[in-house]
């Protein structure tokens, strides 16, 4: 008997709407393979909804989408509404009251697509960040004292625990275990600081002993940096904190090509509460409506969802369709050196998924 999957889609702002369509056609197409079906139910929150009511998505929003099985988001920002409302007011929320723990972002550099940095063979970057999603610098403790006054203070504290660290760290080795190079490197400032990052470290060594198997490296954020352009080649899975491991995975997806490439997952490993998916570039102003976003991060987000709700055959199609359109040189946006629109370079996806045994789109 198929099974029936609910999913919340939040298309949000700018060109969310437009790579999100591809990405639910692409599903469509790769559905059947693992004889499934799924049930959309949009939700219109985002800065346009903040503009009509003040807030980005109704009180009730996260009670509203406890009930889907998974949550795929486009993009969410505007150049008139200031990023800590769009962030605070509907991504944060979400991964917190669902203790998406995990937020998970690939990089890897298909054949096809050229790096900006010189001589990187096809497939030679291949890694995964794992970065800590609930706690961390994004945590938003602390406040204002005096504000807009001369003497304006703000204390901005980050917040670490020994089970949140433990838990996306044990995570990031468990990745590990799956992959040829099984080696796991940990992303600190704890010369710096010497609180949260000392005990991230103490945390690290300690789940580090549960995987003897699993190689190690420890390397402060500002030599990561470095390292990711000098030798991105020799990382497989690093695993960070909330903003180290924002910053790096904009980097890597650079690295690789593109940010139209950056797909990620933000997980609740026990399955308790939905996933969310989202392409991890923003919503793009400039470009929206012109047709040339490209949707292929979306698209390999999709392809991550199908995989955390146990798709294989899905997901396998997905990213098998998206690599082969790459290195055949098939459709692509403007950012990968092409001339197709977002909707050709989606429908040549879906088509080459029907090739395979998928469904027509």
């Amino acid at each position: 008997m198929p099974r029936t999957f609910n999913i919340a889609v939040i298309h949000g702002d700018g060109i969310g709407p437009e790579v999100t369509r591809e990405a639910i056609r692409s599903v469509e197409a790769a559905a059947v393979l693992d004889d499934a079906t799924f049930q959309w139910q949009s939700y219109p929150w985002g800065t346009d909804h903040y503009f009509e009511h003040g807030c980005m998505a109704p009180t009730d929003f996260l009670d509203t989408l406890a009930g889907h099985d998974a949550i795929l988001l486009g993009a969410v920002g505007h150049p008139e509404v200031q990023d800590h409302i769009t962030l605070n007011g509907l991504l944060l929320p979400i991964r917190r009251r669902f203790d998406q723990c995990v937020c998970l972002r690939p990089s890897y550099l298909y054949d096809g697509v050229e790096s900006p940095l010189r001589d990187k063979p096809p497939g030679s970057i291949d890694l995964q960040v794992f970065r800590e999603n609930t706690e961390g610098e994004y945590a938003n403790v602390g406040g204002r004292l005096y504000a807009d006054r001369p003497h304006d203070v703000a204390v901005q504290t980050s917040v670490f625990t020994r089970h949140g660290c433990q838990r996306i760290i044990r995570a990031a080795f468990e990745k590990a275990t799956t992959r040829p190079a099984r080696h796991v490197a940990s992303i600190t400032k704890s010369n710096a600081q010497g609180y949260g990052m000392v005990l991230w470290d103490e945390a690290f060594q300690e789940v580090a002993a549960d995987f003897p198997g699993i190689e190690t490296e420890s390397l402060l954020i500002d030599r990561a940096v470095m390292e990711f352009v000098r030798r991105p080649e020799s990382f497989d899975v690093v695993v960070a904190s909330n903003l180290f491991g924002d910053i790096l995975t904009d980097l890597a997806a650079i690295v690789v090509g593109s940010m139209g490439l950056a797909s990620s997952a933000n997980i609740d490993p026990t399955r308790t509460h939905p996933s969310m998916f989202e392409p991890v570039h923003g919503s793009a102003p400039d470009i929206v409506g012109q047709g040339i976003a490209n949707p292929l991060a979306a698209i390999l987000s999709a392809a991550l969802m199908l995989e955390h709700l146990e798709l294989p055959r899905a997901a396998a199609a997905i990213n098998d369709a998206v690599k082969n359109q790459l290195a055949e040189r098939g459709p692509r946006t403007p950012d990968l050196g092409g001339e197709s629109t977002t909707e050709q370079t989606g429908e040549a996806i879906a088509a080459r998924i029907a090739a395979t045994g998928g469904a027509n789109s």
